[in-house]
């Protein structure tokens, strides 16, 4: 095997001093356009890459960003986080950084490792998950001038709350509510929610969409139109936890109390999933089913879900985690990313057998 590359290469090739190759990758923005693409151009001939250590050692800095790593979900969607974190080691490792992962039971030990870890030099910046009502991780961070994004946004907290702060959400609503139009234009018309219980910042964001797509629909018709939405969202809402169970039996027992019903959006494919399996044992499984997360299992069941786009999740926090490591100040007027998701049609569901004795039915 060759050797490695050096900054003597890259300066020989690019016909410049090592100094200038310096500068080119580490303060791009004092080198002249021309030099600079010649730098650029002999790293990539090359294949060189910059030594981690010594940039460390250099700029006394880690290069680490922490991720707590979030315990295991019961539901088909747990394995959300772990896709976003695949997804970020990988952009972060193709910008010369690292992710460290640590555990906590709770906000006040997650809070105390970052602050051990913080202590050490170990990281320079951290990547909170999983927002919820009531959650003060944002205010204990910015109090100890932690650079820090949230993935999710400060749900049930108003300005004077909590502190103005960078983060990345996926916008669930609008997911939804693509979700619903797709139903309407396959010709639904008494479309069932099956959400989580309230309040849930996410749960609540995504119900507001399928109301949304169901009032525009409605607007757009006529005046039994209206008046059919307004029913349906009085009626055609239903809670319950994120697993299969409490999935099948809420949507059996919404089928029961609301035979018109003709399609089904949920706020997860845990939901998705259990709904279906409710419409095939009881003998109606013509009603379409759309979750939300694209799982594993969702696509392998050919079951449409909104996929929440981890990779441009996972690229819109490090575009502000980064500068904020670098010392940047809080730009109020651009602290955060909203991210669209898109809807993955699938026409085809998998014929799957359900047990003994049920006949064969697709799911």
């Amino acid at each position: 095997m060759g050797r490695l590359p050096t900054v003597s290469d890259v300066a020989k090739l690019a016909q410049v001093s090592r100094q200038t190759v310096s500068n080119a990758l580490n303060s791009p923005e004092i080198v002249k356009a021309t030099t600079l693409a010649r730098v650029l151009e002999a790293v990539d001939t090359l294949g060189y890459r910059t030594n981690a250590g010594a940039r460390r050692l250099r700029t006394q800095r880690s290069s680490t960003i922490g991720v707590r790593f979030e315990p295991i979900s019961d539901g088909v969607s747990g394995g959300l986080l772990d896709r976003f974190l695949h997804a970020i080691t990988e952009q972060a490792d193709s910008l010369g950084m690292r992710i460290l992962l640590f555990t906590a039971v709770s906000q006040e030990e997650e809070i105390a490792k970052i602050r051990q870890l913080r202590a050490g030099s170990d990281i320079d910046g951290v990547v909170l998950a999983s927002t919820f009502h009531g959650d003060r991780r944002t205010e204990w961070l910015v109090r100890d001038r932690t650079p820090f994004v949230m993935f999710g946004r400060p749900w049930g907290q108003g300005k004077a709350e909590v502190p103005p702060h960078r983060w990345v959400d996926v916008d669930g609503a609008t997911g939804v509510k693509e979700a619903t139009s797709h139903l309407l234009s396959v010709g639904c018309e008494r479309i069932l929610f099956l959400g989580w219980p309230s309040p849930s910042g996410t749960g609540d964001d995504r119900r507001n969409g399928w109301l949304e797509a169901l009032a525009t629909h409605a607007a757009a018709s006529s005046s039994s139109a209206m008046r059919l939405w307004e029913a349906q969202a009085q009626l055609l809402h239903v809670e319950c936890r994120d697993t299969l169970h409490d999935a099948e039996t809420a949507t059996r027992e919404a089928l029961a109390a609301h035979p018109e019903v003709d399609g089904i959006v949920c706020a997860s494919d845990s939901l998705a999933i259990g709904a279906r399996i409710a419409t095939v044992m009881t003998g109606r499984s013509d009603i379409p089913v759309v979750g939300f997360d694209n799982s594993a299992v969702a696509q392998a069941l050919g079951l449409s879900s909104v996929d929440q786009r981890l990779d441009l999740v996972a690229a819109a926090t490090l575009e502000l985690l980064i500068p904020t490591m670098d010392g940047a100040p809080l730009d109020e007027a651009d602290n955060h990313r909203l991210i669209s998701p898109q809807l993955i049609v699938r026409d085809t569901p998998i014929v799957l057998p359900l047990g003994s004795g049920e006949p064969r039915s697709s799911l």
